[in-house]
């Protein structure tokens, strides 16, 4: 038997809680670890005592026909790296590591694409993570130095001339 790697075992277990995901589009789970430990966990979904979409039947962004990656102020979900993020203490996140696994709702496939948005990005900057990995396929991932979200600010400006 082959051994898993550190990588795709602590994606496993993001993918595992991404199962209590309630979004109607993409369900995401997200685990924080640090010193090989998880401190945290989350997935999509409303915030404590609102209805889930799953729960009315209909996602919001949907219902008004909001394009995918626009407007999620509309969305109700709290999104899986917010909701881990809210789980843990910024003193046990400093250095840690993101996992993250998307899929479609719909059809159960793995997102190719998945990542974070970008107010997802910010509060991962926040937080003092180093390091998101994403999963692409069953076995392959992206690493995500978190640096690089710092130093491509996709909200500056151009500079004025």
């Amino acid at each position: 038997m082959e051994r898993t790697n550190k990588e795709n075992y602590y994606l496993d277990i993001a993918q595992t809680v991404l199962e209590r995901a309630t979004c109607l589009r993409r369900v995401y789970g997200a685990i924080i670890v640090k010193n090989d430990e998880i401190i945290a966990t989350g997935y999509n979904g409303a915030p404590r005592g609102r209805k889930n979409c799953v729960d009315m039947g209909f996602c919001t962004r949907e219902a008004m026909q909001v394009p995918r990656g626009e407007r999620y102020e509309l969305c109700r979900s709290v999104h899986a790296e917010a909701n881990a993020i809210i789980s843990a203490s910024r003193r046990d996140m400093v250095g840690s590591t993101l996992y993250l696994v998307g899929k479609d709702a719909r059809t159960g496939a793995l997102l190719p694409d998945a990542t974070s948005c970008s107010m997802c990005r910010r509060t991962v900057i926040n937080a003092g993570i180093s390091r998101v990995v994403i999963r692409r396929t069953a076995t392959e991932y992206e690493v995500v130095n978190v640096q690089d979200w710092v130093d491509t600010d996709d909200l500056k400006l151009p500079e004025r001339t």
